[in-house]
């Protein structure tokens, strides 16, 4: 990676933590509710990436053209909000690579299509000591792949798109990193599996956390 790199961006879902246990038992419960058949965990791993409201559009039979949708949506986060963290962890080595890139002097930011207070319960139990900026959906942004939450991460650590490298798991990752203008590091543990990236665009892959530090800082 370049010698002038100052900063890290880092989507959170299937690259820092594991969240996808959690959010299909909410999804499967919000279902139930409202007399649906549940999803499989492999389906709800493809239909995540763009926010919670696209995970149930495309989970929700019609989506949000059917009736009881907005009811499904509102069980669906009534029931995350309580559960968000039953199964939730953080990826093995993910802990050691943020402690890793903080102490080599990068500063560090989290862009997530889940909502700002999600983000910022997840950031205070996971994150405080090594991540300065968490970035969620809030009113006024346009969620990922537009650019507006990475910008809004590079004006809060002080640096420029050429200073900085964004990290995620999926499509929406590599298409966000191109319309902010960052250099993308696709990681392979996550929600896309390598064969999936690479029709999408990926060229920089990590296999594991430390990977991800050998490309940044080398």
């Amino acid at each position: 990676m370049e010698k002038h790199l100052r900063a890290v961006v880092f989507d959170l879902d299937g690259t820092l933590l594991d969240t996808l246990e959690d959010l299909a038992a909410a999804t499967n419960w919000a279902l139930r509710q409202n007399g649906m058949p549940e999803r499989t965990l492999d389906e709800v791993r493809q239909f995540v990436g763009n926010g919670v409201r696209r995970l149930m559009a495309r989970a929700v039979p019609e989506g949000e053209q059917n009736p009881l949708f907005e009811q499904t949506f509102a069980d669906f986060k009534r029931y995350y909000v309580v559960h968000c963290q039953d199964k939730t962890r953080l990826y093995d080595g993910v802990a050691e690579m943020l402690a890793t890139l903080n102490a080599r002097g990068l500063r560090l930011a989290i862009v997530s299509n889940k909502l700002q207070a999600g983000v910022d319960e997840l950031y205070e139990r996971y994150f405080r000591d090594t991540v300065t900026v968490a970035v969620g959906e809030r009113p006024g942004m346009q969620r990922k792949p537009a650019p507006d939450m990475v910008n809004l991460a590079l004006l809060e650590l002080g640096v420029t798109a050429a200073e900085a490298v964004y990290v995620g798991d999926s499509d929406v990752d590599l298409q966000t990193a191109v319309n902010s203008g960052l250099p993308c590091i696709s990681v392979l543990w996550g929600f896309r599996d390598r064969d999936f990236l690479l029709a999408h665009g990926a060229t920089r892959f990590a296999a594991t956390p430390a990977d991800v530090v050998q490309l940044a800082i080398c």
